[in-house]
């Protein structure tokens, strides 16, 4: 078929049209789909459905506490002056016998802080330091009532208190969630009573998990950017199914109000210390009884690990549960009950949570090689103070060795002359650091003088010249630093990773 110019013309703008057209329906809706991803990114459209759930469970705690406040001594006039007579008057006035003391008056303190039923009976879970040393508590319901409360339990480590009410009707209760499922970037919901607001909501995402802020020795806190404020503490942080998932603490804020950084406990860990506190009024945490240190990359080289991971054991408390598991002073735990410890924190919390008497596998690293041992667990509450190991070693002789020098110290034999000198304590074994140049490795880990060296390259040293003898074999196998472990006068001791120039 032939087609004339002119057609051939029209069919070309046609062409060109349809293909304008479809670029356009192509480009809107290629833009439909990324504000559909932005649209989602923001989030629910609306928290007023979940929150009007929850809100009934959520309670504000009033802590009071009244004490006498201690007699102050009150000055006036020498008896006798012309003073005198008006200083009396001026007591009368306000009620008080003049005199050089007066009457202790009673005080009361007040706390605002939140909570939340986990039971429908009746009991509230807060912080311990919300309610503090308050010996009257009042509970204030979301409908306005107010029920006095009375203290379950308190575990000061973890900052968490249960608390029971007597209600007339069974309470609005909400469960707890899986922290561990929550990533950052997941939607959370605060509630709480900050500054006094009471039902308060806000919401954010979770931030990061695992923070340590160093406010005690099992933190795995939940960071989140939901605004927290004074008042917050206690109340539940929520995921978008109305569990909780965590227990508002702490803010870190130079002003005192949210700058969008806060700290929940999470649920995996307040749940064993709640049902502990409803169960037995206390903690009944699983003891190990070790003392331990972090492996840093210096260390982990000296050990031969590989990389830095796991507890490096620098204590062992003589009548705790490791000992007679065979657990020794330097082995390395990399795992416990199943559990991966990547760094030495992870340890105490994980050890706490695990039942007492319960016996678990802890897998160890010992001189490159790596071992199981079975160990019985006991109670942290009844051996709390673990004392540290007395380290074994050979009996130092009666006479001095010379002085010597290795990694930057000056060393020398224990001597009685040494031991008045430092304060070392008698039977303390090992070989004294007697100066730390300040230039070397040494002086950068804080290793002083009147320190002593116990162990070089995990084996045991008595004279000058056994350290100088195991750091040049350390240097002969490509070591690039000495593991020390180095005791004070009280005879406490660590490990030190040195680098061997």
């Amino acid at each position: 078929m032939d087609i004339d110019m002119g057609e051939r013309q029209g069919l070309a703008a046609a062409t060109r049209r349809r293909g304008v057209i479809g670029m356009l329906a192509a480009a809107v809706l290629a833009a439909g789909t990324v504000w559909s991803g932005v649209a989602s990114a923001k989030g629910p459209e609306s928290l007023a459905d979940l929150a009007a759930s929850v809100t009934p469970a959520v309670v504000n705690i009033s802590a009071s506490t009244r004490s006498d406040e201690a007699a102050r001594p009150r000055t006036g006039p020498q008896p006798g002056t012309p003073f005198e007579d008006l200083f009396e008057e001026f007591f009368r006035r306000r009620g008080q016998a003049p005199g050089r003391g007066e009457a202790p008056r009673p005080r009361r303190s007040n706390s605002l802080g939140s909570g939340f039923v986990i039971d429908a009976s009746g009991i509230v879970v807060t912080n311990n330091h919300v309610i503090g040393e308050a010996n009257d508590i009042q509970v204030i319901f979301s409908d306005g009532t107010k029920l006095k409360a009375e203290i379950v339990g308190r575990d000061a480590k973890t900052d968490i208190a249960v608390l029971r009410v007597k209600p007339e009707k069974p309470l609005k209760a909400v469960p707890f969630g899986d922290s561990e499922t929550m990533r950052p970037g997941d939607w959370v919901m605060a509630i709480g009573n900050p500054f006094g607001l009471g039902g308060s909501v806000s919401a954010g995402i979770v931030s990061a998990r695992g923070r340590n802020i160093e406010s005690g020795p099992y933190d795995n806190y939940i960071q989140t950017d939901a605004a927290i404020n004074k008042g917050n503490s206690g109340g539940p942080l929520f995921n978008m199914n109305g569990e909780v998932i965590g227990i508002n603490t702490a803010i870190l804020s130079p002003t005192g109000g949210s700058v969008g950084i806060g700290f929940a406990v999470p649920s995996a860990n307040a749940k064993p210390v709640i049902e502990q506190l409803r169960e037995f009024g206390e903690t009944r945490r699983g003891w190990l009884g070790v003392r331990i240190q972090n492996v840093d990359d210096a260390t982990a080289e000296a050990l031969g690990l590989g990389t830095a991971r796991g507890a490096l054991i620098a204590g062992i408390d003589e009548k705790g549960p490791a000992k007679p598991a065979g657990l020794e002073l330097g082995d390395v735990i990399v795992k416990f009950d199943g559990q991966e410890v990547k760094q030495s924190r992870d340890l105490p919390r994980i050890v706490a949570t695990t039942p007492v008497g319960k016996t678990v596998d802890v897998v160890i690293v010992r001189k490159k090689e790596e071992l199981t041992k079975s160990v019985t667990l006991g109670r942290l509450e009844d051996g709390e103070k673990a004392a540290a190991a007395s380290p074994s070693g050979p009996r130092t002789g009666d006479a001095p060795a010379a002085s010597q020098r290795a990694l930057g110290l000056e060393l020398s034999a224990v001597s009685e002359d040494l031991r008045r000198r430092y304060g070392i304590k008698d039977g303390q074994k090992g070989v004294v650091i007697t100066r730390v140049d300040p230039n070397s490795s040494a002086a950068d880990k804080r290793i002083q003088p009147g320190e002593l060296i116990v162990e070089v390259g995990q084996e045991a040293v008595s004279s000058p010249a056994d350290v100088a003898k195991r750091v040049e074999t350390l240097k002969k196998e490509g070591r690039k630093s000495a593991l020390l472990l180095v005791a004070n006068a009280q005879g406490e001791v660590r490990f030190v990773a040195v680098t061997i120039e």
